[in-house]
């Protein structure tokens, strides 16, 4: 199995990276929908796993000796309705490719994750991901008009019309964040956006994590439309050119009068930061992909080394304590240890943590990178944060998950059993968080 038929999930890079073979899978590219309900309406026997563009970093595309996987990049159709503002994408549609030709129309979805030049529309929604932009247009569900999905036994859910209906639930938001586990997502509706007529934006620098959680809170709870809101803790504002404080990244976008009053009355808002003028902004805006997946292999190639991200969530309340807690147990045995803030909402926003880290051994540089996870998520866990803004679940996080959960994880399996009486989608993921868990 090479690495395309994986995921970018660290600790299979690093398993890799040890000479570790892979097991042997079957994997299949249907170039239909039709085709992948005759592969599904036929597959008697191992797990099946639905791959995208293998962006994830949690080891939810990590198929076992037998499993069947499934590369949806060849469902890869794409029609845009410019009247009513939405578009029909198939699964392997790939993000920055549909973005490109929005773009050109003067559209965009408005879903920028890091991974946007690889990420597919179907992982995007099977693992409920979050752009940059998140705090403007929403995170994927948001975006979510409707889908279609094949069951386990080959049978096609079409999609409804892409209008908010209320005769009965919206039940294919089941799939968003499912990973497969109910059926493999073939095809979305999602909403679209005119592109603004203006992006501006600015920097300040704040005395302390603190200070800059506030003033996230108060940006995002004054009724302003804040396009990007990023606070980085004192070590990660050194590798983003500020040498002293916390760097905060504020912008505004829309009618060009709109953008400029939303930016005076944010400027106006943070009187009590230092400010550092749109320099910082616009390299941001550069570099806002470079932690590609090349990089990423790159990063983890030294032996005994370790590198990887968590993204967890909280509460404006709890922020200041879930981010002294978790950054403390990360030090413990990480080498170097980063957080960003992002993602705000009235409610809320999420932390960004990069941890890494280095052993002599391949066998210690694993134990050390577990115990750091292991620590993080249990830390969490006690603060009652989310232990999943956007990455999804995976192998990583299969185990910890029931526990945030709590009495949903009964409906979620309820859920699962229904469509999937076998067990068969994907159960490694986030199908398998009754089994293993953690207390």
């Amino acid at each position: 199995m090479p690495v395309s038929e994986s995921d970018l999930w660290p600790l299979g890079l690093m398993r890799r990276r040890a000479g570790h073979r892979p097991p042997a899978v079957d994997a299949r590219r249907p170039g239909s929908v039709a085709e992948l309900q005759e592969i599904l309406g036929s597959t008697r026997s191992g797990a099946i796993v639905a791959r995208g563009g293998g962006s994830g970093v949690c080891g939810a595309v990590s198929p076992s000796a037998g499993d069947l996987l499934l590369d949806l990049t060849g469902l890869s159709e794409i029609q845009i309705d410019e009247t009513n503002l939405c578009v029909r994408a198939q699964a392997g549609v790939v993000l920055g490719e549909l973005e490109q030709k929005l773009n050109a129309l003067g559209l965009t979805l408005g879903h920028h994750p890091a991974s946007l030049p690889v990420a597919t529309v179907g992982g995007l929604i099977s693992t409920r991901s979050s752009g940059q932009l998140s705090s403007f247009y929403g995170s994927i569900e948001d975006m979510l008009l409707g889908l279609s999905a094949v069951l386990a036994d080959g049978r096609l859910v079409a999609a409804r019309p892409p209008i908010r209906s209320a005769s009965g639930p919206a039940l294919h938001q089941l799939f968003c964040g499912a990973e497969g586990g109910l059926g493999v997502i073939v095809e979305a509706s999602l909403k679209l956006h005119r592109l603004p007529e203006a992006v501006l934006g600015t920097a300040y620098a704040a005395e302390s994590v603190e200070q800059g959680l506030a003033a996230l809170q108060l940006l995002t709870q004054a009724g302003l439309n804040l396009y990007v809101g990023r606070l980085y803790d004192e070590a990660d504002s050194v590798l983003q050119g500020q040498a002293e404080g916390c760097l905060l990244l504020i912008s505004s976008a829309g009618p060009v009068r709109r953008a400029q009053l939303e930016l005076e009355l944010m400027e106006t808002a943070l009187r009590g930061l230092r400010p550092l003028g749109d320099a910082l902004w616009w390299r941001w805006l550069e570099h806002r992909y470079d932690l590609s997946a090349e990089r990423l292999q790159e990063l983890l190639a030294g032996a005994g080394s370790y590198l990887d991200t968590i993204e967890l969530a909280q509460t404006w309340t709890g922020m200041p304590e879930l981010y002294r807690e978790v950054r403390s147990r990360l030090a413990e045995t990480a080498q170097l240890v980063l957080c960003h803030f992002s993602h705000a909402s009235e409610q809320g926003c999420c932390a960004y943590f990069t941890f890494a880290g280095s052993a002599e051994a391949e066998e210690a540089a694993e134990k050390l990178y577990r115990g750091s996870w292991d620590a993080a998520l249990r830390a969490a866990l006690v603060q009652g944060a989310v232990l999943s803004h956007h990455h999804g679940v995976g192998r990583l996080k299969a185990p910890y998950v029931a526990a945030e959960m709590g009495g949903w994880s009964e409906i979620w399996t309820a859920l699962r059993d229904a469509l999937d009486p076998q067990g068969r989608l994907n159960p490694a993921a986030v199908g398998g968080v009754d089994r293993g868990r953690v207390k």
